[in-house]
C-alpha cells in the first residue's frame, strides 16, 4: 500500500458492514422466500456469495446466487476493442417474478449498475431489482440510488476506492487511494 493510501474499512469492518445489509434486506423483504442474489463480476459476486451465507445464517434458507458480466452492456463498449474479454453470466434460477438483489462493490457513476439491469432484464422481468452495495462514493451521473450502503464514502474525482480480496475471494480490506 502506497503512502497515498488509507484504509477505510479492515476486514472485521466489511464483516459487520455486511452483517447489517444482510438484516436491512430481511427486514425490507419480510425473509428470503422469492428472493435471489446477483453479483456484478468480479467483486460484486465475492461479495454476494458472502451475503448468501449471512443471510442463510440468519434464516437457516438457502439464497441463490448468480452473478452478471456487464461487458456487452456497457455504453462505452462501441469505444472499446472488439477484443474485450467477456466473462460469464450465469443465473441458476429463473428471474422472472423474483426480488433480485443486485449487489456490487462500489457504486460511483451508476453505469455499471444501469449495464447489469439491462442484462437482468434481458433474463426475464423480477417483481423488483434492489441494490446492495458495500461502498458508496458518489458522482452519479445517472438517477441510481442504492436500497441497501455498506458505508458511504464522500471522495473527490481523483480519487478511487479498491475493495481488495484474498487468494479465497474473501474481502480483507476496502482502500482509499489518492
Amino acid at each position: 500500500m502506497s503512502e497515498e493510501s488509507t484504509v477505510i474499512l479492515d476486514g472485521t469492518g466489511i464483516e459487520r458492514a455486511l452483517t447489517r445489509i444482510a438484516h436491512e434486506i430481511l427486514e425490507k423483504n419480510k425473509g428470503v422466500e422469492n428472493l435471489s442474489l446477483v453479483g456484478i463480476r468480479t467483486g460484486g459476486v465475492y461479495l454476494a456469495k458472502e451475503l448468501a451465507k449471512r443471510l442463510e445464517g440468519i434464516e437457516g434458507a438457502t439464497v441463490q446466487v448468480g452473478e452478471v458480466d456487464i461487458t456487452l452492456y456497457r455504453d462505452d463498449y462501441k469505444g472499446q476493442s472488439l477484443n474485450m474479454p467477456v466473462g460469464k453470466t450465469d443465473f441458476p434460477f429463473t428471474v422472472e417474478g423474483k426480488k433480485v438483489v443486485l449487489f456490487d462493490d462500489v457504486l460511483y457513476t451508476g453505469r455499471t449498475i444501469r449495464a447489469a439491469m439491462d442484462a437482468i432484464m434481458d433474463h426475464g422481468r423480477p417483481a423488483c431489482i434492489q441494490l446492495a452495495v458495500l461502498i458508496d462514493r458518489g458522482h452519479r451521473e445517472l438517477p441510481i440510488r442504492a436500497d441497501f450502503v455498506g458505508r458511504n464514502v464522500p471522495t473527490s474525482i481523483k480519487e478511487s476506492i479498491a475493495v481488495r480480496f484474498d487468494d479465497q475471494q474473501k474481502p480483507i480490506e476496502v482502500v482509499l487511494e489518492k
